[in-house]
């Protein structure tokens, strides 16, 4: 009898925020990022000087646990989500451990885009989604085995999902989504008509 496998899993995972942290307020890490946003002088100008739209504190302030209580409590829950993601992949972390490595606010305006990239120093990458409006993108994933498919035929429109080229992945408020470092993914074109999609991401090194 033929048997078929399903091997080198490329893993997601999905959860809300409030699992591990229900006290946070969605509303004030909102205000926040948008409070952090309008005073970070040094952000606006590298968002400028980059053609980078809306607005990133990737390149000015990463560390938003030490400066802001409510970022703090935003790590404290991030930590166990990524524990618990840790756990299924089962890395064998010697006397190491994957601890935060930096934090930061993303803000995209309508028509904006985030292009294709990884996280190439990281282990584990992921997000928070703290404002989702109607039209905003989803978080797309690329099969990272794309580019050795060169004489491959494309697949069916209702392929499974787990045989799938790329992967859409529809947050919503308050949700959490981690992934390894490695696997290539982009928000495409915010379509709302007025309002900002604002998420804050992070990545975990072993260290």
């Amino acid at each position: 009898m033929s048997e078929i496998k399903s091997l080198f899993a490329t893993r997601l995972y999905r959860a809300s925020l409030s699992e591990f942290k229900p006290e946070i307020d969605q509303d004030e890490l909102e205000a926040s990022c948008y409070s952090i946003a309008e005073d970070d002088e040094a952000g606006q100008d590298w968002c400028e000087e980059n053609g980078y739209p809306g607005y990133t504190s990737y390149a000015s302030l990463t560390d938003l646990n030490w400066r802001f209580p409510i970022f703090q409590e935003l790590k404290d829950a991030l930590d166990q989500h990524v524990a618990a993601f840790v756990e299924q992949l089962d890395f064998d972390l010697g006397d190491k451990e994957i601890v935060l490595e930096d934090l930061w606010i993303n803000i995209l305006p309508p028509g904006g885009t985030h292009s294709s990239h990884i996280h190439p120093h990281s282990v584990i990458s992921g997000t928070t989604y703290v404002a989702m409006p109607e039209g905003a993108a989803a978080l797309k994933l690329e099969d990272p085995r794309l580019a050795m498919m060169m004489a491959a035929p494309p697949r069916k429109k209702d392929v499974r999902e787990d045989l799938k080229t790329f992967f859409y992945a529809k947050p919503k408020v308050g949700d959490v989504l981690l992934w390894e470092s490695w696997l290539r993914h982009e928000v495409g074109l915010n379509m709302a008509d007025e309002e900002e999609r604002v998420s804050v991401s992070f990545n975990y090194k072993w260290d």
